[in-house]
Protein backbone atom coordinates (compact mmCIF):
# COMPACT_ATOMS: atom_id res chain seq x y z
CA UNK A 1 0.00 0.00 0.00
CA UNK A 2 2.45 2.68 -1.15
CA UNK A 3 1.83 6.23 -2.31
CA UNK A 4 -0.57 6.83 -5.17
CA UNK A 5 2.08 7.50 -7.83
CA UNK A 6 4.33 4.51 -7.01
CA UNK A 7 5.27 1.89 -9.61
CA UNK A 8 6.22 -1.71 -8.82
CA UNK A 9 9.72 -1.46 -10.27
CA UNK A 10 10.20 1.97 -8.75
CA UNK A 11 9.26 0.54 -5.35
CA UNK A 12 11.72 -2.30 -5.88
CA UNK A 13 14.47 0.08 -7.03
CA UNK A 14 14.24 2.09 -3.82
CA UNK A 15 13.50 -0.83 -1.50
CA UNK A 16 10.37 1.02 -0.42
CA UNK A 17 7.27 -0.11 1.45
CA UNK A 18 3.92 1.22 2.66
CA UNK A 19 1.39 1.11 5.46
CA UNK A 20 0.94 -2.69 5.37
CA UNK A 21 4.66 -3.46 5.75
CA UNK A 22 4.47 -4.26 9.46
CA UNK A 23 2.35 -7.34 8.65
CA UNK A 24 3.35 -8.24 5.08
CA UNK A 25 6.88 -6.90 4.77
CA UNK A 26 8.62 -4.32 2.59
CA UNK A 27 9.45 -4.80 -1.09
CA UNK A 28 12.63 -6.76 -0.34
CA UNK A 29 11.04 -10.00 0.97
CA UNK A 30 8.15 -9.71 -1.49
CA UNK A 31 10.17 -9.62 -4.72
CA UNK A 32 10.85 -13.13 -6.05
CA UNK A 33 12.50 -12.26 -9.36
CA UNK A 34 13.46 -9.19 -11.38
CA UNK A 35 14.10 -8.67 -15.06
CA UNK A 36 16.93 -6.16 -15.35
CA UNK A 37 18.56 -4.46 -18.32
CA UNK A 38 22.24 -4.25 -17.37
CA UNK A 39 24.40 -1.22 -18.31
CA UNK A 40 25.94 -3.13 -21.28
CA UNK A 41 22.47 -4.00 -22.63
CA UNK A 42 22.31 -7.63 -21.50
CA UNK A 43 19.07 -8.91 -19.99
CA UNK A 44 19.30 -10.46 -16.51
CA UNK A 45 16.66 -12.47 -14.67
CA UNK A 46 17.91 -12.26 -11.09
CA UNK A 47 16.47 -15.63 -10.01
CA UNK A 48 16.65 -17.22 -13.48
CA UNK A 49 14.16 -16.92 -16.36
CA UNK A 50 10.65 -17.89 -15.26
CA UNK A 51 11.69 -18.80 -11.70
CA UNK A 52 9.43 -17.88 -8.81
CA UNK A 53 10.15 -20.07 -5.77
CA UNK A 54 9.23 -18.63 -2.38
CA UNK A 55 12.75 -19.37 -1.15
CA UNK A 56 16.05 -20.33 -2.73
CA UNK A 57 19.65 -21.05 -1.74
CA UNK A 58 21.22 -21.14 -5.20
CA UNK A 59 24.18 -18.80 -5.40
CA UNK A 60 24.32 -15.10 -4.54
CA UNK A 61 21.01 -13.35 -3.93
CA UNK A 62 20.97 -11.19 -7.05
CA UNK A 63 17.35 -10.17 -6.52
CA UNK A 64 18.15 -8.53 -3.20
CA UNK A 65 21.19 -6.87 -4.75
CA UNK A 66 18.99 -4.99 -7.22
CA UNK A 67 16.19 -4.24 -4.74
CA UNK A 68 17.23 -0.88 -3.30
CA UNK A 69 19.94 -0.23 -5.90
CA UNK A 70 18.24 3.07 -6.87
CA UNK A 71 18.91 2.67 -10.59
CA UNK A 72 22.68 2.57 -10.15
CA UNK A 73 23.15 -1.03 -11.38
CA UNK A 74 20.53 -1.46 -14.11
CA UNK A 75 16.99 -0.76 -15.30
CA UNK A 76 14.33 -2.84 -13.54
CA UNK A 77 11.76 -3.70 -16.20
CA UNK A 78 9.70 -6.48 -14.64
CA UNK A 79 9.06 -7.75 -11.10
CA UNK A 80 7.66 -11.10 -9.97
CA UNK A 81 6.00 -10.56 -6.61
CA UNK A 82 4.82 -12.68 -3.70
CA UNK A 83 1.05 -12.54 -3.18
CA UNK A 84 -0.81 -12.56 0.14
CA UNK A 85 -4.42 -13.70 0.63
CA UNK A 86 -7.09 -11.15 1.48
CA UNK A 87 -8.21 -11.46 5.13
CA UNK A 88 -11.69 -12.68 6.01
CA UNK A 89 -12.31 -9.66 8.23
CA UNK A 90 -10.73 -6.22 8.64
CA UNK A 91 -11.19 -3.51 11.28
CA UNK A 92 -9.57 -0.08 11.54
CA UNK A 93 -9.59 2.57 14.24
CA UNK A 94 -8.11 5.90 15.33
CA UNK A 95 -6.80 6.54 18.84
CA UNK A 96 -5.64 9.87 20.30
CA UNK A 97 -2.95 10.12 23.00
CA UNK A 98 -1.83 12.76 25.51
CA UNK A 99 1.70 12.89 24.08
CA UNK A 100 3.93 11.71 21.25
CA UNK A 101 5.77 9.46 23.72
CA UNK A 102 2.55 7.76 24.84
CA UNK A 103 1.47 7.04 21.26
CA UNK A 104 4.81 5.51 20.30
CA UNK A 105 5.04 3.56 23.58
CA UNK A 106 1.61 2.10 22.76
CA UNK A 107 2.95 0.98 19.37
CA UNK A 108 5.88 -0.80 21.00
CA UNK A 109 3.61 -2.57 23.48
CA UNK A 110 1.17 -3.69 20.77
CA UNK A 111 4.08 -5.30 18.92
CA UNK A 112 5.58 -6.80 22.08
CA UNK A 113 2.21 -8.35 22.87
CA UNK A 114 2.40 -10.09 19.46
CA UNK A 115 -0.87 -8.57 18.26
CA UNK A 116 -0.68 -9.34 14.50
CA UNK A 117 -1.47 -5.75 13.55
CA UNK A 118 -1.54 -5.10 9.79
CA UNK A 119 -1.06 -1.35 9.89
CA UNK A 120 -0.09 0.97 12.73
CA UNK A 121 0.54 4.54 11.58
CA UNK A 122 1.60 7.47 13.73
CA UNK A 123 0.71 11.15 13.33
CA UNK A 124 2.02 13.80 15.71
CA UNK A 125 -0.42 16.50 16.84
CA UNK A 126 0.60 18.86 14.00
CA UNK A 127 0.08 16.19 11.36
CA UNK A 128 -3.18 14.95 12.90
CA UNK A 129 -4.61 18.47 12.94
CA UNK A 130 -3.45 19.12 9.37
CA UNK A 131 -4.86 15.81 8.06
CA UNK A 132 -8.14 16.31 9.93
CA UNK A 133 -8.66 19.76 8.44
CA UNK A 134 -7.49 18.81 4.94
CA UNK A 135 -9.77 15.75 4.77
CA UNK A 136 -12.69 17.29 6.65
CA UNK A 137 -12.63 14.44 9.21
CA UNK A 138 -11.89 16.74 12.13
CA UNK A 139 -9.26 14.75 14.03
CA UNK A 140 -8.27 16.10 17.46
CA UNK A 141 -4.95 17.99 17.44
CA UNK A 142 -3.24 15.23 19.43
CA UNK A 143 -0.68 12.50 18.88
CA UNK A 144 -2.62 9.84 16.98
CA UNK A 145 -2.37 6.20 15.95
CA UNK A 146 -4.24 4.71 13.00
CA UNK A 147 -4.52 0.94 13.43
CA UNK A 148 -5.85 -1.83 11.22
CA UNK A 149 -6.28 -5.50 12.09
CA UNK A 150 -6.70 -8.43 9.70
CA UNK A 151 -7.83 -11.98 10.39
CA UNK A 152 -10.78 -14.29 10.80
CA UNK A 153 -13.88 -12.85 12.46
CA UNK A 154 -13.16 -14.80 15.64
CA UNK A 155 -9.49 -13.82 15.86
CA UNK A 156 -10.30 -10.21 15.03
CA UNK A 157 -12.47 -9.82 18.14
CA UNK A 158 -9.58 -11.04 20.33
CA UNK A 159 -7.11 -8.70 18.60
CA UNK A 160 -9.46 -5.75 19.08
CA UNK A 161 -9.78 -6.48 22.80
CA UNK A 162 -6.00 -6.73 23.23
CA UNK A 163 -5.43 -3.52 21.30
CA UNK A 164 -8.06 -1.59 23.25
CA UNK A 165 -6.50 -2.60 26.57
CA UNK A 166 -3.02 -1.47 25.50
CA UNK A 167 -4.35 1.82 24.09
CA UNK A 168 -6.18 2.58 27.37
CA UNK A 169 -3.08 1.73 29.43
CA UNK A 170 -1.22 4.44 27.52
CA UNK A 171 -3.91 7.09 27.98
CA UNK A 172 -5.40 6.64 24.52
CA UNK A 173 -8.99 7.56 23.73
CA UNK A 174 -11.47 7.81 20.90
CA UNK A 175 -11.44 4.15 19.83
CA UNK A 176 -14.27 3.31 17.43
CA UNK A 177 -13.75 0.39 15.06
CA UNK A 178 -14.64 0.80 11.39
CA UNK A 179 -15.24 -2.50 9.59
CA UNK A 180 -17.05 -1.24 6.48
CA UNK A 181 -14.96 -0.73 3.34
CA UNK A 182 -16.13 2.85 2.77
CA UNK A 183 -15.26 3.98 6.30
CA UNK A 184 -11.85 2.33 6.19
CA UNK A 185 -11.06 3.82 2.78
CA UNK A 186 -11.95 7.27 4.08
CA UNK A 187 -9.59 6.79 7.01
CA UNK A 188 -6.66 5.65 4.88
CA UNK A 189 -7.34 8.26 2.21
CA UNK A 190 -6.82 10.85 4.93
CA UNK A 191 -3.46 9.24 5.80
CA UNK A 192 -2.35 9.01 2.17
CA UNK A 193 -3.03 12.73 1.70
CA UNK A 194 -0.64 13.61 4.54
CA UNK A 195 1.83 15.20 2.10
CA UNK A 196 -0.80 17.61 0.74
CA UNK A 197 -2.15 18.27 4.23
CA UNK A 198 1.35 19.23 5.40
CA UNK A 199 1.89 21.56 2.42
CA UNK A 200 -1.42 23.26 3.21
CA UNK A 201 0.05 24.40 6.54
CA UNK A 202 2.19 26.94 4.64
CA UNK A 203 0.68 27.67 1.21
CA UNK A 204 3.27 28.57 -1.40
CA UNK A 205 6.10 26.84 0.44
CA UNK A 206 8.09 23.77 -0.59
CA UNK A 207 7.92 20.34 1.03
CA UNK A 208 10.88 18.08 1.76
CA UNK A 209 10.31 14.62 3.18
CA UNK A 210 12.97 12.65 4.99
CA UNK A 211 12.83 9.35 6.86
CA UNK A 212 14.78 7.17 9.26
CA UNK A 213 14.22 3.74 10.76
CA UNK A 214 15.35 2.55 14.20
CA UNK A 215 14.95 -0.60 16.32
CA UNK A 216 11.51 -0.66 17.92
CA UNK A 217 13.01 -0.56 21.43
CA UNK A 218 14.62 2.84 20.66
CA UNK A 219 11.66 4.30 18.77
CA UNK A 220 9.99 6.24 21.64
CA UNK A 221 13.22 8.04 22.60
CA UNK A 222 14.15 8.88 18.99
CA UNK A 223 10.67 10.19 18.15
CA UNK A 224 10.51 12.35 21.29
CA UNK A 225 14.03 13.74 20.69
CA UNK A 226 13.15 14.50 17.06
CA UNK A 227 9.99 16.30 18.13
CA UNK A 228 12.01 18.42 20.57
CA UNK A 229 14.56 19.16 17.83
CA UNK A 230 11.84 20.36 15.44
CA UNK A 231 10.41 22.68 18.06
CA UNK A 232 13.81 24.04 19.12
CA UNK A 233 14.73 24.66 15.47
CA UNK A 234 11.44 26.49 14.71
CA UNK A 235 10.80 24.15 11.78
CA UNK A 236 7.36 23.27 10.40
CA UNK A 237 7.84 19.51 10.23
CA UNK A 238 4.80 17.38 10.96
CA UNK A 239 5.74 13.78 11.75
CA UNK A 240 4.10 10.71 10.26
CA UNK A 241 5.32 7.16 10.19
CA UNK A 242 5.01 3.42 9.72
CA UNK A 243 5.98 3.08 13.37
CA UNK A 244 5.21 -0.63 13.43
CA UNK A 245 8.50 -0.96 11.50
CA UNK A 246 10.33 1.66 13.54
CA UNK A 247 10.15 3.90 10.46
CA UNK A 248 8.94 7.51 10.55
CA UNK A 249 9.03 10.59 8.31
CA UNK A 250 9.26 14.32 8.87
CA UNK A 251 7.56 16.40 6.19
CA UNK A 252 9.54 19.63 6.32
CA UNK A 253 7.67 22.63 4.90
CA UNK A 254 9.82 25.71 4.26
CA UNK A 255 10.39 28.76 2.11
CA UNK A 256 13.05 27.68 -0.39
CA UNK A 257 13.89 31.34 -1.09
CA UNK A 258 14.90 31.85 2.54
CA UNK A 259 18.52 30.68 2.68
CA UNK A 260 18.65 30.74 6.48
CA UNK A 261 15.58 28.54 6.77
CA UNK A 262 16.84 26.16 4.07
CA UNK A 263 20.10 25.84 6.00
CA UNK A 264 18.19 24.95 9.18
CA UNK A 265 16.28 22.25 7.26
CA UNK A 266 19.54 20.79 5.91
CA UNK A 267 21.14 20.74 9.37
CA UNK A 268 18.06 19.13 10.91
CA UNK A 269 17.95 16.30 8.36
CA UNK A 270 21.56 15.38 9.11
CA UNK A 271 20.95 15.49 12.86
CA UNK A 272 17.94 13.22 12.35
CA UNK A 273 19.98 10.73 10.31
CA UNK A 274 22.78 10.67 12.88
CA UNK A 275 20.27 10.29 15.72
CA UNK A 276 18.92 7.17 14.01
CA UNK A 277 22.44 5.80 13.46
CA UNK A 278 23.33 6.38 17.13
CA UNK A 279 20.26 4.33 18.09
CA UNK A 280 21.41 1.39 15.96
CA UNK A 281 19.12 2.26 13.05
CA UNK A 282 19.48 3.40 9.45
CA UNK A 283 19.54 6.85 7.85
CA UNK A 284 16.71 5.82 5.51
CA UNK A 285 14.05 3.15 5.89
CA UNK A 286 12.48 3.53 2.46
CA UNK A 287 13.26 6.83 0.72
CA UNK A 288 16.75 5.81 -0.36
CA UNK A 289 20.11 7.59 -0.31
CA UNK A 290 20.07 9.52 -3.59
CA UNK A 291 22.31 12.57 -3.28
CA UNK A 292 21.29 13.91 0.11
CA UNK A 293 22.34 11.02 2.36
CA UNK A 294 25.62 9.91 0.80
CA UNK A 295 27.65 11.14 3.80
CA UNK A 296 25.27 9.34 6.16
CA UNK A 297 25.59 6.13 4.13
CA UNK A 298 29.33 6.15 4.73
CA UNK A 299 28.78 6.66 8.46
CA UNK A 300 26.26 3.80 8.46
CA UNK A 301 28.26 1.19 6.52
CA UNK A 302 31.83 2.25 7.26
CA UNK A 303 34.61 2.49 4.70
CA UNK A 304 34.73 -1.27 4.08
CA UNK A 305 31.02 -1.38 3.33
CA UNK A 306 31.22 1.57 0.99
CA UNK A 307 34.28 0.15 -0.79
CA UNK A 308 32.38 -3.12 -1.34
CA UNK A 309 29.43 -1.24 -2.86
CA UNK A 310 31.80 0.66 -5.14
CA UNK A 311 33.42 -2.60 -6.26
CA UNK A 312 30.02 -4.04 -7.20
CA UNK A 313 29.12 -0.82 -9.03
CA UNK A 314 32.42 -0.84 -10.95
CA UNK A 315 32.00 -4.50 -11.92
CA UNK A 316 28.47 -4.07 -13.30
CA UNK A 317 28.75 -0.50 -14.58
CA UNK A 318 32.43 0.23 -15.35
CA UNK A 319 31.56 3.30 -17.43
CA UNK A 320 29.33 4.77 -14.68
CA UNK A 321 26.31 5.09 -16.97
CA UNK A 322 23.57 4.30 -14.46
CA UNK A 323 22.46 7.20 -12.25
CA UNK A 324 26.01 8.62 -11.99
CA UNK A 325 26.70 10.41 -8.74
CA UNK A 326 23.76 8.87 -6.89
CA UNK A 327 24.23 6.80 -3.71
CA UNK A 328 28.01 6.39 -4.09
Amino acid sequence: DPGADASLCGMAATGASGTNAVRYGTMRPNVLNLRVVLPDGRLLHTAGPGRQPRKRAAGYDLTSLFVGSEGTLGFLTQATLRLHPLPEATAATVASFPSVGAAVACTVQVLQAAVPVARIEFLDEVMADACGRFSGMGLPAAATLLLELHGSRRSLAEQQQQTEEIVRQNGGSGLAWAEGLEEREQLWSMRHNAWYAALALRPGCQGYSTDVCVPISHLPDVVVETKQDLQASSITGPMVGHVGDGNFHCILVFNSQDQEEAQRIHAFTHRLGRRALAAGGTCTGEHGVGLGKRALLQEELGQEGLDTLRSIKAALDPHNLMNPGKVL
